[in-house]
């Protein structure tokens, strides 16, 4: 499994991010970096985490690799949004997309890949160390809480969903 994280999207869940000067900026980008590292320890999946470069950034894409973790930064005039969607493209149904960003999510599902919102990954990423088991088996109840109808088995959005949310 490959997790796909759209950085600042993932940043804006715990605070905002409008105040901060770009000291303060690189302080949250490291923090956040830090706690995915340690939830790699836990799941050892591929993490690449994707940073808006679009507006303040270097005229060519920047990547770099720090504590087991791929950091892509956005080159300059293109926003983090197109360089998950090319790396969806690229993994396919084997990639697991954060984000809340509806129009990302709808391409990653189109492309078969699984889509967590950044609200539940937060959650998952600050408790994994503690209770992954406890945290799976919520997560379980309040998705299946939600269908609707007589139907049995559940579309392929909500197994997709359910299996990355397993995997976490």
């Amino acid at each position: 499994m490959h997790l796909i994280i759209d950085g600042y999207n993932l940043l804006h869940v715990t605070r905002s991010l409008t105040l901060l000067n770009s000291i303060e900026l690189q302080w949250e980008r490291d923090r956040l970096i830090d706690q995915l590292s340690a939830y790699r320890q836990v799941k050892p999946y591929e993490v690449t985490i994707v940073f808006d470069g679009w507006q303040a950034g270097w005229k060519t894409e920047k990547k770099e690799w720090r504590k087991g973790i791929e950091i892509i930064f956005s080159k300059l005039g293109e926003k983090a949004d197109e360089v998950i969607k090319r790396l969806v493209k690229e993994k396919g149904s084997g990639a697991i997309v954060v984000t809340s960003d509806r129009e990302v999510s709808r391409y990653a599902e189109r492309m078969s890949a699984a889509v967590i919102p950044s609200d539940p990954f937060s959650e998952k990423m600050e408790n994994s160390a503690l209770s992954i088991q406890k945290d799976l088996e919520e997560a379980e109840e309040e998705r299946s809480s939600k269908r609707k109808g007589p139907s049995r088995r559940l579309s392929k959005k909500e197994r997709r969903f359910r299996n990355a949310i397993r995997k976490l």
